[in-house]
This record gives structure tokens, sequence and C-alpha cells, in this order.
């Protein structure tokens, strides 16, 4: 291995052990040195601890040069910073070069969310007389539901439930546990899917997962996707809609509906209230859409 290469491994299993960060974070910020260690290797660079402040914005220059968008290079610094951080903190370097590069400012982007008809369309495609359809019927109705990240999806159990009394419970990002509501049309989707369709998922085998896949597996977060768009394309719907697409709808439609910006915060299990802020936007995108559509002098 390079000395970048080492150095790069030891920032993971710092972000790992030391930060406790998802893998999915951790693979992230990696990435970002590695592309990183690409460009300075074309330098003829062999240590990241050589690289001045110059240099890291020449390389955020060229980021943007090469076409990456706005949030890849905000991501880039990001990255770095934290990279160099570490470095300073752990006493390799003695003055961080990152300390004074600015990222760029985030572009407004507004999710797609779907209207309620659009709802209805898209949780009505699935075949509920196979096994799968309604086992999809019942993934879709949860998402919608609750209001899910997908991962929160994949990795919910059966212990999670407790539709007697209307709620589930799951892990969201940094393992904080949250109680979640969920409705009577989706619990009624998901008993019917634990007395018919995942028993004949199970085979006789067992699962902790509430939903299976063809081999009595649980579901990974590429398959919901997949599921999804396969189901966006026969609804004829023009959106391009997402799993989390469903999450904006669940959040969007209850604030439409007289939500407290709170409670919203606490069913998305958003640890700041800035970030559950962006529905109240798209809330008034909406609104102003409506008023043009239908106000007689709009």
């Amino acid at each position: 291995m390079t000395v970048l290469e080492d150095q790069t491994a030891d920032f993971a299993h710092y972000l790992t052990v030391e930060q406790g960060l998802a893998v999915n974070s951790v693979t992230s910020y990696t990435q970002e040195l590695h592309n990183f260690n690409q460009y300075l290797t074309g330098k003829g660079i062999t240590d990241f601890k050589l690289v001045d402040r110059l240099q890291l914005m020449a390389y955020l220059s060229d980021l943007t040069a090469a076409g990456k968008s706005r949030n890849s290079v905000i991501h880039a610094v990001s990255a770095l910073r934290k990279f160099y951080r570490y470095l300073v903190q752990t006493h390799q370097l003695t003055v961080n070069p990152m300390a004074n590069i600015a990222a760029p400012k985030h572009a407004e982007h507004l999710p797609a969310v779907l209207t309620v008809a659009e709802v209805d369309r898209l949780l009505a495609t699935p075949d509920t007389t196979t096994k799968y359809g309604l086992r999809d019927r019942a993934i879709l109705e949860v998402m919608y539901a609750t209001g899910l990240r997908v991962s929160e999806l994949v990795h919910l159990k059966l212990a999670d439930l407790h539709l007697e009394m209307g709620l589930i419970q799951t892990l969201g990002k940094g393992d904080k546990e949250r109680i979640i509501p969920i409705g009577d049309v989706a619990t009624d989707w998901i008993n019917q899917y634990l007395q018919t369709s995942r028993p004949a998922l199970l085979k006789q085998r067992t699962s902790p997962y509430l939903f299976l896949n063809g081999h009595g597996g649980g579901l990974s977060r590429q398959a919901i996707w997949q599921k999804i768009k396969k189901y966006v394309a026969l609804t004829g719907i023009q959106k391009d809609v997402t799993p989390h697409t469903l999450r904006h709808s669940f959040a969007t439609h209850i604030l439409e509906n007289g939500a407290d910006l709170r409670v919203v915060q606490e069913l998305l299990g958003h640890a700041d209230i800035t970030t559950t802020q962006i529905y109240t936007h798209i809330s008034k995108k909406r609104l102003k859409n409506v008023y043009d559509q239908y106000h007689p002098r709009a």
C-alpha cells in the first residue's frame, strides 16, 4: 500500500471505531479520499500531509471544471475537512489547510412529492392476489403511513410491531429509537401479508425481519428502489420517484392537513428542525401552483 492508501485506511478505522459512523458514511468519506488520492498521485504528491491550502483549492476548482455538481463539491469539502481535522487531532499536522476553505452553498432543491391521488394510484398497483404483490402493497402502505427511511424499512423486525396499539418502533440515524403511529389501513395490509404472503416466502425457515425476499431473507435497499421504479412505470406517473419520495409525500401531506412542524420532526426522526422545514417550502410551492391553476385572475 502507498502512504496515501495507508492514511485513508487509518482514517476509515478512526471513523468506524472512534466516531462510530455507519458503514455507508465511512464508505462515502473514504471514497472522497480515494478520489483525492488519485488527483495527488497524478501531481506526484505521495502524502496527504504535504498538501497546502492552494493545492486543496486547486483540486476543488478542478472538480467544478470537470462538471461535478455543486452538491458533489460540497461533499468533497466536507470529507476533506473531516480528514484534515482528524490529522490535526491525532497530532500528524499542526496546521489545518482546510480551515479557511468554504464550501459552495447548497442549491435549493425541493424533492419530488406525489399528490394524494398519485399515492393512491401507486399503492393500488401491486397485484395483491400474488404473494409478492401482497408483500409489495404492504411495503408501500407502511412507507407512506410512517415516513420510514428505506434503510429503516428493510431492518424492520417482527418484534418492532405493536399493531394492537397502532405503533411501530425503529432505529433511525445515529441508532436513535423512535416510536411511530401507523394507521388502520397500513396495519390491515401488514396483517394480510403476515397471514398469507410471509409464510409462503419463509418456507419453513425463520427470520426476524418483517419483509422478506423470495429466499426467505431480508430485502435490500436496492430491491425496494427497483420495486418502486417498476410500479411507478406501471402507473405512468411522470415524476422522479424514489423510496424517499414516499417519505417526502408523507411529511408534506400531514403538514398540509394541519400537523405541527415539531410533530413532523419527531415522526421523521430529524435531529434538527431546520431539516424538517424544507417541507414547509414544498407546501408553499404547491399552494402557489394550486392558486395559479384555479384562481381566475392568477
